[in-house]
């Protein structure tokens, strides 16, 4: 089942990353959900999930997309302006939510995100949200890009510095320039190495923490390692554990 979303506006983060606002008869969703966009070519449908960069309660769906050369839809995706069409589910899905978090005495007091290129939406979705501060005491943010012009969002990101000074922390990493801000480092190696640690001010145990990973698979794959490694283990419904991750492809 699809809808007819309309562009409403479009941001160029640089030659290939953008970010699409679509107005869209969407149901209400959780913060760190996913939709589909669509388009038909030669009569099949092609269609790709994106994560939601906006928080609930907004009247329009956002996504961050980048072009690949070879994309079966990015490349239509880029040639998007405001006013024209994009098929779009009507309901949002995906289990990368706060929900799946364990709560009470399993919960800990960190939260921290782990994300690498576009997968920095659903975790911005989050963040504009209350229930990130409402239940941990420390949020850190850890956003991994190759190049410095590939960091989306950052004013965003400086405003949820601003509103909540004592309680957020933000670690970009940029690995093939310098860059004095963040840290240079692969996030897996950064987790092993005690890195991202340092630049947090706060350790990663079983105790105090509750980590979520979106991005690459062999990131993903990698920082997983080098967390049960710290003694944490994958949140299952079944056993619920501190490490929840969602695989962008």
């Amino acid at each position: 089942m699809w809808t007819t979303g309309k562009v409403i506006e479009r941001i160029d983060w640089n030659d290939k990353l953008f970010s699409l606002r679509i107005k869209a008869d969407v149901e209400p969703f959780i913060a760190g959900q996913f939709i589909k966009l669509s388009q038909m070519r030669d009569e099949k449908r092609v269609a790709r999930a994106y994560s939601l960069v906006n928080s609930p309660g907004t009247d329009y769906v956002e996504v961050l997309a980048v072009s690949v050369e070879d994309g079966q839809l990015s490349p239509d995706l880029k040639a998007l302006n405001p006013g024209d069409t994009i098929e779009v589910t009507p309901k949002a899905t995906g289990f990368m939510t706060l929900d799946e978090v364990p709560n009470g005495v399993l919960q800990g007091k960190h939260l921290w995100f782990f994300a690498t290129g576009t997968a920095v939406g659903p975790f911005i979705s989050m963040l504009a949200t209350a229930e990130p501060w409402q239940r941990f005491e420390k949020v850190v943010l850890v956003y991994g890009v190759r190049f410095a012009e590939d960091l989306a969002y950052l004013a965003t990101i400086n405003q949820f510095i601003e509103q909540h000074p004592q309680q957020f922390v933000f670690i970009p990493i940029v690995t093939r320039e310098d860059y004095p801000e963040g840290l240079s480092c692969r996030i897996p190696d950064g987790i092993s190495s005690g890195l991202i640690e340092q630049k947090a001010g706060l350790g990663i145990n079983a105790e105090h923490s509750q980590v979520m990973i979106c991005g690459n698979p062999g990131m993903i794959s990698d920082a997983q390692i080098a967390l049960v490694d710290k003694g944490l283990a994958k949140n299952l419904r079944r056993a619920p554990g501190q490490i929840t991750v969602e695989k962008y492809w």
